[in-house]
């Protein structure tokens, strides 16, 4: 089997993909799973294998964060109904300002995303971008855009998110090096990112849905909960998940024993979101008690759909990854010779073809290490800039094949349309940018 004609079924399968979910209006579920197969059969894989790695797809994706959007969706559901997303909303507010507060969910997103992965940050900090809207009069496309992208940046190109944190292992990059300047590369993405919010996705309204005013709260609950109290639930599995990425860390400072353990246990994004649940449900009044399980019920439904699209679209990924992509760029594009815009061009198209950023950053690396001393790339500072260009392409772009796709275009009401609009052109902004930073770095460094 050609490259070409294996390029040419994947494209011809997201073209129809895309087509079927927004423009014939069919659910993205069944669409995702028939286009799965249907490329699997058509690039030559065994019907058996087809099946299989379907399954395999769809059930890894669950094991990984299933759990993590179910806790979530309750938490989120906890916060809007006893008002504490509220109360989060009018205390960043009062900080930052209704004109500031896209780049302050940037910013969030960006501190948030070194140690939380993405989908399970956005999962977390969605209520607040809710009640931020519902609070400034902005449109949830734009918060829920800054948001995503500042999640997206840290967990592309910073340590100790599992795709640099890989790269560096496999090109024998120096990681505090690595970590340093991918904090800084990852700023002009998130930029980027606030400006595509405030430019593009403010054209698309998304009302924030709030189910009670400030007004109604207050009237029913008699006063709102306190913002310690409120931010708990969110700030606890963060914080119990960045020391779980410390605990873990290659030099591991907590050492190797049982306080290493400890906090790898209870900072795993099931066990610290977990936790957040029991912490939301100390903010329900005595006069709510009896709504717990209704309120519970609630949130496990309204993740029903989230988990059957993330699911399916993780299943047409695995079908991808199943295929000999790589071996058919290595044919091409690796004689090319431009620098630090080959890794990024391999990463992004592998990125696109597959759907997950971690396995397009690991297979980009191990296909580059060989081809350092080439690229003139052997030195601390050249291994960690071909490491920036490869998460600069595996953040290009975030479409329908891709989880976190699915999971911010859920979590924030939007159609595909919409999301193709707000998560895939915003992608595609912040890899550019971080590509043009990374290309002028390396003539200078």
């Amino acid at each position: 089997m050609s490259g070409i004609y294996m390029f040419a079924v994947i494209i011809l399968g997201v073209v129809a993909m895309i087509l079927a979910i927004s423009r014939f209006k069919q659910h993205p579920f069944l669409v995702m799973l028939i286009v799965a197969v249907l490329v699997g059969l058509l690039c030559g894989m065994p019907a058996s294998d087809v099946v299989s790695t379907v399954k395999a797809g769809f059930g890894s994706i669950m094991s990984n964060i299933g759990i993590v959007i179910l806790a979530g969706t309750i938490i989120g559901t906890i916060l809007e109904k006893t008002g504490a997303a509220l109360t989060m909303a009018n205390s960043i507010l009062k900080l930052v300002g209704k004109d500031r507060s896209v780049l302050t969910m940037g910013i969030t997103g960006y501190v948030t995303g070194i140690p939380v992965f993405c989908d399970s940050g956005f999962v977390i900090l969605s209520p607040i971008a809710r009640a931020l809207s519902a609070q400034s009069g902005k449109s949830l496309a734009i918060l829920a855009t800054a948001l995503s992208g500042g999640l997206y940046a840290t967990h592309c190109l910073v340590p100790p998110t599992p795709g640099p944190i890989a790269m560096a292992g496999t090109l024998e990059a120096d990681l505090g090096l690595t970590i340093g300047i991918g904090l800084l590369v990852s700023i002009p993405g998130v930029i980027a990112a606030i400006i595509y919010a405030n430019k593009v996705a403010s054209k698309i309204n998304i009302p924030a849905n709030s189910e009670y005013t400030v007004e109604e709260l207050i009237k029913k609950y008699g006063k709102l909960p306190g913002a310690l109290h409120s931010f708990s639930p969110i700030l606890l599995p963060i914080i119990l998940i960045a020391l779980k990425s410390v605990s873990d860390f290659p030099s591991r400072p907590f050492g190797e024993g049982i306080v290493q353990k400890f906090f790898s246990f209870i900072g795993d994004p099931v066990i610290a979101l977990i936790i957040g649940v029991f912490l939301a449900f100390t903010l329900i009044p005595v006069s709510e008690k009896g709504k717990k399980l209704d309120w519970i019920s609630e949130g496990i439904t309204n993740s029903a759909s989230i988990l059957a699209i993330t699911g399916a679209g993780s299943s047409f990924g695995a079908i991808l990854q199943k295929l000999p992509i790589a071996d058919a760029l290595s044919g091409s594009l690796l004689k090319l010779g431009i620098g630090v815009f080959l890794p990024f061009i391999i990463a992004a198209l592998l990125k696109i073809a597959m759907g997950a950023s971690t396995p397009a950053m690991i297979i980009t690396s191990a296909m580059i290490a060989p081809m350092l001393p080439a690229l003139g790339c052997t030195t601390p500072i050249g291994k960690v800039l071909i490491i920036m260009a490869i998460g600069a392409g595996s953040m290009t772009v975030s479409h329908a094949n891709d989880s976190y796709f699915w999971v911010v275009s859920q979590f924030s009401d939007m159609t595909p349309s919409q999301a193709y609009k707000c998560q895939t052109g915003m992608t595609a902004a912040m890899g550019i940018t971080t590509i043009i930073v990374v290309s002028i770095l390396s003539m200078f460094l």
